[in-house]
């Protein structure tokens, strides 16, 4: 029985093994010709693809570790990031960011650059201090800014290349609650205030069907504490559900029913610790892209593919999702040069999706746009050279920690052998 990712479009023949102790996974290592790590999935790339073997670290033992000075904590590198954040919380610590849904395993969120929103906050991977890795000879080695500091910086986004992570030291906060609102406002005027509201609020984000002029505008404020919300999410996805159904049968609706599905009222509000905040039900399954543009071009390419959509009529049946996000200096991050606007364009599980996601991919190239690693994009080596002046440095390092190529699967060596 093989391996598949969330949403399906991915699959493996291998199964997925699951070691239980350092020293099992190090033997696996040691015995396979190649070998991928997999998280929870949410790669819509072929990240973790792999004919032979697959390892997951769920059934890993470890504990968390808090530092003396209470500013990091040493984490199991498998754990999910919603078991992570539930045992800062009794620990009365916390993550200072996380995205929208929480069942990913630290090490994969991290390895791909996976992010929230916020103006002054960085991706996942910015929260890295040190890695413990099983490397391609089975040995495990500790890389931080003072050991191992060239692998250190490759791996804090790593697509898996430079071994598989068992023990992860990051940045922790101490404990917070935050107070999320949902509400419904114009399009053409979130268009006009949208830095303005981004620098009022820790977090902010929009979703956008492309047949209506309205966007679901949410954001996120530090509040005082209080108890844990009575729900799960941010919005009624068996309502959505239903509507997607209708729209994989009857394309042509689409448009008339982005319209009427916003003509619904939207004004939710939940409070709570941070980390029952953050992340939402996404149960609906669909397909993602992700480009990160500079954010100043970024409402300017949304519009510009909302009109391509529109124009076209196209059968684009998710919203848009537009949040902000923070420059970093890491090798291969899409931060690495600037501040982005961060646009996800969705497509239901149901429905074609390849010829849509090309059509906006040109536009979000041809605005200066790098794309999620894990989401869905079509960078050849050429244009991971040309948007990436690290990359040869960082095939360096790989070929230096894995000289045989051990954690490459065909995808992978396409762009980094």
């Amino acid at each position: 029985m093989g391996w598949s990712n969330w949403s399906g479009s991915v699959t493996a023949p291998a199964a997925v093994g699951y070691p239980r102790s350092e020293d099992e996974l190090a033997a696996v290592v040691r015995g396979a010709k190649k070998v991928r790590a997999v998280g929870a999935g949410h790669s819509f790339m072929p990240l973790c693809e792999s004919a032979e073997a697959i390892v997951g670290l769920g059934a890993m033992e470890g504990a968390i570790a808090i530092a003396p000075d209470r500013r990091s904590a040493r984490i199991p590198a498998g754990w999910s990031i919603r078991r992570l954040t539930a045992a800062l919380w009794d620990e009365g610590l916390a993550l200072a960011n996380q995205g929208d849904v929480n069942p990913q395993a630290l090490a994969g969120a991290m390895a791909t650059g996976t992010h929230g929103t916020g103006v002054t906050l960085g991706s996942l991977s910015t929260f890295a201090r040190g890695f413990r890795l099983i490397g391609a000879d089975g040995e495990a080695r500790w890389c931080d800014r003072r050991t191992n500091p060239e692998l250190f910086e490759a791996q804090r986004l790593s697509l898996g290349l430079f071994g598989i992570a068992t023990e992860i030291d990051v940045d922790v906060v101490p404990a917070f609650h935050l107070a999320e609102r949902i509400e419904k406002k114009r399009w053409a005027e979130v268009r006009e205030s949208y830095d303005e509201l981004a620098g009022q609020h820790r977090h902010i984000e929009f979703w956008i069907f492309p047949h209506a002029d309205a966007v679901i505008l949410k954001t996120l404020t530090p509040c005082d504490p209080c108890d844990p919300p009575a729900s799960t999410s941010d919005v009624d996805e068996a309502t959505f559900r239903r509507v997607l159904d209708v729209a994989a049968k009857l394309p042509v609706l689409t448009p008339f029913l982005q319209r009427l599905m916003m003509r619904t009222r939207f004004d939710g509000r939940r409070r709570g610790p941070a980390h029952r905040i953050f992340p939402s039900d996404r149960t609906v399954r669909f397909e993602e892209m992700e480009y990160e543009l500079p954010r100043a071009a970024g409402l300017a390419a949304l519009d510009e593919v909302i009109g391509w959509i529109r124009r076209g009529r196209l059968p684009v049946a998710f919203p848009f999702e537009y949040r902000t996000v923070a420059a970093d200096d890491i090798w291969m991050s899409p931060m690495n040069a600037g501040p982005v606007a961060a646009i996800s364009m969705h497509q239901y599980a149901k429905m074609p999706w390849r010829e849509h996601f090309a059509g906006a991919e040109a536009i979000f190239r041809a605005h200066g746009g790098r794309p999620h690693w894990a989401k869905r994009h079509t960078l050849t080596r050429a244009d991971v050279d040309a948007l990436y002046p690290m990359a040869e440095r960082y095939r360096a390092v790989r070929r230096a920690a894995d000289p045989a190529g051990k954690f490459l699967n065909p995808h992978l060596e396409a762009l980094f052998s």
